[in-house]
């Protein structure tokens, strides 16, 4: 069991890592923070953020039940099934790349999210969560990785729950460190032209 722990994390990081270095991750956490309300607005964006990704890694491991994975022996054909899914990733990736110039400026759904409310910001952050195609094929790779490393339910849950942690780092710490320190900052943080990173924020290219 310990070996499956072991493996199971160090399969689970690196794709979690994917989704916490993503742009998609980063830009609109900052965003919620330069809305009229950014303490009760990051932080809705934040839970409906870890909400989406728990859920739709949880779907892919039930899913992976459902097809005869189990939790308690690795499936024979879990090997073949993580190779077809990696190689849908770099597939991907690849077509990403290629497509990054098609639009030098960013899509108004992103721009919009600046002005969002506390009650709509969950919804969105749980929305993002589930539409975009790169953090959709990362919580099937680790939820299929879950569901058949031949862990017991606890352990499952457990690596689920590491994944969605380091997943989720990179909106929760701007989020909870202006939640925290809100009070004492004079206005919103930085502008987002001054965020690293944000300038390659564009429709088609490094989403």
């Amino acid at each position: 069991m310990a070996d499956s722990w072991g493996s199971v994390l160090t399969e689970l990081v690196p794709l979690a890592l994917v989704i916490t270095l993503s742009p998609l991750s980063v830009i609109p956490a900052v965003l919620v923070l330069h809305t009229a309300r950014p303490r009760p607005t990051s932080l809705a964006f934040l839970a409906g953020w870890v909400l989406g990704l728990t859920a739709l890694t949880a779907a892919f491991v039930g899913l992976s039940d459902l097809v005869g994975g189990g939790r308690d022996s690795p499936p024979r054909w879990a090997s073949w099934l993580r190779i077809v899914v990696g190689a849908a990733l770099i597939v991907f990736g690849v077509w990403r790349w290629l497509t990054r110039h098609r639009s030098a400026h960013s899509p108004a759904w992103l721009r919009a999210i600046s002005n969002i409310s506390p009650a709509r910001a969950g919804g969105v952050g749980a929305l993002l969560a589930v539409v975009n195609p790169k953090v959709l094929f990362i919580c099937l790779a680790s939820g299929l990785a879950i569901g058949t490393a031949g862990l017991g339910t606890g352990a499952a849950w457990a690596a689920l729950v590491v994944f969605v942690l380091v997943a989720a780092s990179s909106v929760a710490v701007p989020v909870l460190g202006y939640a925290a320190a809100g009070d004492r900052l004079d206005g919103p943080p930085a502008r987002l032209k001054d965020w690293p990173g944000a300038t390659q924020c564009r429709a088609g290219g490094g989403w």
